[in-house]
């Protein structure tokens, strides 16, 4: 795999033009998150290995509550020490933009705690943001990619954008979703190990031989289980991004916006129906746009009073 993952993470970036990274940086951030990986899926197969050998009927429920619950904890540190190991975040500067930002949370009656940026920069060249956290460390962050090179109009659009999540509770959503998964493939997996014991004649379900088999099933289950998972996540976005013109009135700075951000991330605009099936938890840039050449502008009140007055 690790060749695979040069090729794709280093080397075609690097050749589209969308990675600024070294490639001591890169390989010095694959091991921070290889490290958090391996600890993290030691204690796991420790842990799971633990409830089989002591709870054999019901290790499968005990460990999809595990992992729902760990869930909600890296959630929670996400912004405050997850992110933090590969970029460097700060509270976004006074100023004009900020102040049209916190207006627009008011108008949407949302209380935000933070809105952060990220200097993306040091490793791409593309543009993103993010509503991330659970709780008290919940915040808007936004790249400072997209804070340099795109209109005030454009950067108030992603941040309605984001409030449509808030608004829609998407993250408790979207969480719910993943408690639905882990306990639907621990208890996939339970059969499945039964089903090893006879046909690989593994000397029970806590036999370490059966890891292979384990992590098989997991892995098939997760790949079968993502389009329709993509297919959920589409709809969040698309109720979003009505949010998000709801809020700003403006669908020509949404479709500027969007045809930005397609062509920096570059992003496929109009994908085939199975690319989009099977890969796409976004909906792509075609869809966004119907939909705001479709929105309905409303006249503001000043527009309003003028028109009546003629």
């Amino acid at each position: 795999m690790a060749p695979l993952d040069y090729y794709h993470g280093f080397i075609l970036p690097h050749r589209y033009g969308l990675s600024a990274q070294a490639l001591i940086d890169w390989l010095r951030d694959k091991a921070k998150a290889l490290a958090l990986l391996l600890l993290l899926g030691l204690c796991l197969i420790i842990a799971i290995y633990g409830l089989m050998e002591y709870l054999p009927t019901l290790w499968w429920l005990v460990s999809a509550l595990t992992m729902i619950l760990l869930s909600l904890f890296l959630t929670w540190i996400t912004p405050t020490l997850l992110l933090p190991l590969f970029f460097k975040l700060k509270p976004l500067e006074e100023g004009e933009l900020k102040e049209r930002l916190l207006n627009l949370t008011k108008r949407a009656g949302v209380n935000v705690r933070n809105i952060l940026t990220m200097n993306l920069s040091s490793k791409s060249t593309i543009a993103n943001a993010m509503l991330c956290g659970w709780g008290k460390s919940r915040c808007i962050i936004f790249s400072d990619t997209l804070l340099r090179e795109y209109s005030p109009d454009e950067i108030e659009l992603t941040l309605a954008h984001e409030l449509g999540h808030h608004l829609h509770h998407d993250i408790t959503r979207l969480m719910a979703v993943q408690a639905i998964t882990f306990l639907l493939a621990f208890y996939l997996a339970h059969l499945a190990l039964k089903t090893g014991v006879v046909l690989f004649s593994f000397q029970g379900i806590s036999d370490l031989a059966a890891l292979p088999w384990l992590i098989l099933v997991l892995a098939v289950f997760t790949l079968l289980a993502q389009p329709l998972r993509n297919w959920y996540n589409r709809r969040i976005e698309l109720a979003a991004d009505k949010s998000a013109l709801e809020l700003s009135n403006n669908p020509q700075a949404f479709i500027s916006l969007m045809a930005k951000l397609t062509d920096q991330n570059l992003s496929e605009a109009e994908p085939s129906r199975w690319a989009k099936f099977l890969f796409y938890d976004h909906p792509p840039y075609d869809e966004r746009v119907v939909l705001a050449r479709d929105y309905p502008v409303i006249a503001s009140k000043d527009e309003l009073s003028e028109g009546a007055i003629k």
